[in-house]
């Protein structure tokens, strides 16, 4: 076999030995654990060595990992393994972690290679080795092969070091080791200035959060409780930290700890905004596999996963929403507490909601000991038959100090007021009737399906319902697929048939004429926010045919065309006409209008759609304009979200901390398909009042908890105030 770069190579019959002066040095002592895991991931890309051998290698890298020792016979083999990957010149082979330092030391080895030298004098006397150092004979084993480079010059002290080195005057290589690491942290200057911030992308920088990370950094050593009101951005501040322990070579391995809700969201903005690569860990992924990884908090806290977790050590931790860490007798509390980990994060709008026994318990987490123990924390700070109020405010602030940070919106943000109208429109009766029908048929199936395991009848369903609320060009797509659809009896796809029959004769559309309307009436661009695509390519060219210039954005366009789509609508368009792609990820503020042409059934889809102009940049006041028709399922969510609980009027990321606190374990739009589908309507009139109280409820107990929490943190916390 050939022994060339990357070419396959046979093993070595026993272990190689690494000597400098007759001292073996075990090349197993020159890397960690999930460094051999990594060469074996990187052997197996490559095809360097059979999969007896990169088991091999794994396994003892995950030995290691977790603190064990390894025994003397896998011990040489690895040792065996390491000198075939040297051989193999898998050390200069590209690396997927870019510069990598563990592959940089597997190249620099370089055992068995002979370098040509000039013979000494002969009048020279043998130079015998110390105790402390090589011979030049053991010294040349290790020599780099020469390469000429005429633009290079050596400054005059090198001589004294290529002197010293052939007279065999060298240092311990472990101490060799300890002098090179301790020369990488002498180049890391202070944390004066964030590094990472050019690699930082798409995000528009402000002083409270780099200032937030700098204190995180350098006055918390990386363990803090970032705890911002509500939209300031502390997903942002935790990506720059970690992006700054990483560039200073300060962490590697990282875990993200969400609620499952938003384990996408995180791994697209760390990837997006911060260059790196996050794995989502699911049910068959093995934990010590990756080195950056993101969990929902539940997946991590199974016995399967947990145990896997709390063999590995992390060099950062991130769980966000930690407010559900509150109480340490939970699950959730126990698993954070038992990772082990050198910087942690915790993530929350909301650090206490109930009582101050749940700051304790977080803080403890973070720095054990910083409150003091519970006893302690209790005999100084609770009022005796209080349990919300502290005795010492001043003096828990000032240790609260050392370990959080909370900007408040007041100081740091203030946006221009925004305007709700609420366009209220009555179908035409065929619409009217079409709808009614295509309801009909939804509710006497739905509960039907509901019950079904596994049916895939109850999500087209869903679709069909919430189409008829957009237009009957979305819906009539989809009853054509259900009418061919096996899923379906013969008797539903004949019916099914019929109503696609009738949607495919509806050429008016009533929301269409009442947006032409408030279109005229605008003088400024304005935004138009619908669902489905065949909804958008109706009103596009209506739109156009009316005089409007149109940017059209939708999911199915490349990269370039939807930048292309925002500079339109920038420079020249009136109308930005998007599906959801264009409330996700795009700062469209230099607009004040956003019409809703149809309403998500999911809130939170709502709320991104404002947050595109409601944000930090817009100077002007700006107008939501939500178009309803009356007896449909909008309605109800008009009545829920607008009229019961004013969700127009709240912050944005404000809405998810309300529906956070209902005690139903459905989402909203599930719970709003169970009540549309019930066939009474006088029980569907009660379920939506009950719900709605569930609503009103919980945003009442957020509003309470964010006011407490006002009251016992106030400003003290943020980040550029005084200590």
């Amino acid at each position: 076999m050939s022994d060339g770069l990357l070419g396959p190579v046979p093993l070595p019959k026993r272990a190689p030995q690494s000597v400098y002066g007759g001292v073996r040095i075990p090349l197993t002592d020159a890397f960690q654990g999930w460094e051999l895991v990594h060469f074996a991931s990187k052997a197996k890309r490559y095809g360097v060595l059979d999969n007896d051998g990169r088991l091999a290698l794994y396994e003892a890298g995950r030995l290691r990992m977790r603190g064990e020792v390894l025994d003397a016979p896998s011990a040489e083999r690895v040792e065996s393994l390491l000198a075939a990957l040297i051989g193999a010149g898998l050390g200069e082979a590209e690396c997927d972690r870019g510069d990598c330092a563990a592959c940089g030391r597997l190249s620099v080895l370089r055992p068995e290679v002979p370098v040509p030298a000039a013979p000494p004098p002969p009048s020279a006397p043998e130079v015998v080795p110390g105790p402390g150092g090589p011979g030049p004979e053991a010294l040349a084993s290790f020599a780099y092969q020469p390469t000429v480079i005429p633009e290079l010059a050596f400054p005059p002290h090198n001589a004294e070091v290529l002197a010293k080195i052939q007279d065999g005057v060298v240092e311990d290589p472990r101490d060799w080791v300890l002098h090179y690491q301790a020369r990488l942290l002498g180049l890391q200057s202070g944390f004066d200035r964030l590094l990472c911030l050019p690699l930082v992308r798409g995000v528009r920088r402000y002083e409270y959060q780099e200032t937030t990370a700098l204190r995180v950094l350098r006055e918390m050593r990386g363990r803090a409780i970032l705890a911002d009101e509500v939209g300031l951005g502390k997903t942002i501040e935790a990506g720059i930290v970690l992006k700054e322990l990483i560039v200073r070579g300060l962490a590697r391995k990282v875990l993200v700890l969400t609620p499952a809700s938003l384990v996408t969201q995180w791994r697209e903005e760390l990837d997006v905004k911060f260059g790196l690569r996050f794995e989502i860990m699911d049910e068959f992924e093995d934990w010590a596999r990756h080195d950056l990884v993101i969990s929902s908090i539940d997946t991590a806290k199974r016995d399967v996963h947990k145990d896997e977790i709390q063999r590995l050590s992390y060099d950062v931790v991130i769980v966000d929403e930690a407010h559900k860490l509150k109480n340490r007798a939970t699950k959730n509390w126990r698993l954070v507490a038992s990772i082990r980990k050198r910087y942690m994060l915790l993530l929350t709008a909301t650090p206490v909601q109930n009582e101050l026994e749940e700051l304790f318990n977080l803080v403890t987490l973070l720095r054990p000991g910083q409150l003091s123990s519970y006893g302690g924390f209790r005999s100084r700070f609770v009022r005796r038959g209080d349990r919300r109020t502290p005795t010492n405010p001043a003096e828990l602030r000032g240790l609260l100090r050392e370990v959080m940070v909370r900007n408040r919106r007041s100081t740091v943000l203030v946006l221009p007021p925004r305007r709700v109208f609420s366009a209220e429109i009555t179908l035409s009766r065929p619409e009217r009737k079409l709808y009614e029908d295509v309801t009909e048929f939804v509710r006497d199936r739905y509960p039907a399906f509901g019950r079904t395991p596994g049916s895939v009848n109850r999500l087209a369903l869903v679709v069909l319902q919430k189409e008829m609320g957009s237009s009957t060009f979305a819906a009539a797509e989809t009853l054509r697929k259900m009418k061919e659809s096996p899923n379906f009896s013969y008797e539903d796809r004949l019916a099914l048939a019929e109503l696609y029959a009738r949607a495919a004769e509806v050429r008016e559309n009533e929301k269409a004429r009442r947006l032409r309307e408030l279109l005229a009436k605008v003088d400024d661009k304005a935004i138009v926010f619908t669902q489905y695509l065949r909804t958008l390519q109706y009103l596009g060219p209506l739109l156009e045919a009316d005089g409007l210039a149109v940017s059209v954005f939708h999911g199915g366009l490349s990269p370039g065309g939807k930048d292309d789509a925002v500079r339109s609508f920038r420079e020249r368009s009136r109308v930005f006409l998007s599906t959801e792609a264009g409330g996700e990820g795009r700062n469209l503020q230099f607009a004040n209008t956003v019409i809703n042409f149809d309403l998500p059934w999911n809130p939170l889809k709502i709320e991104q759609r404002i947050g595109r102009v409601h944000r930090l940049g817009q100077t002007r006041e700006v107008h939501i304009v939500n178009l309803w028709a009356r007896d449909t399922i909008e309605e109800y969510v008009i009545a829920l979200l607008d009229k019961k609980i004013n969700m127009f009027q709240l912050v944005i990321g404000e809405l998810d901390l309300v529906l956070g606190r209902t005690d139903d374990a459905k989402p909203f739009e599930e719970v709003l398909m169970d009540i549309w589908t019930l066939k009474d309507l006088a029980r569907r009139k009660e379920e939506l009042e009950q719900y709605g109280e569930r609503l009103l409820a919980a945003k009442q107990k957020y509003e309470s908890t964010k006011s407490y929490d006002e009251a016992l943190f106030g400003g003290d916390l943020a980040a550029g105030g005084a200590p």
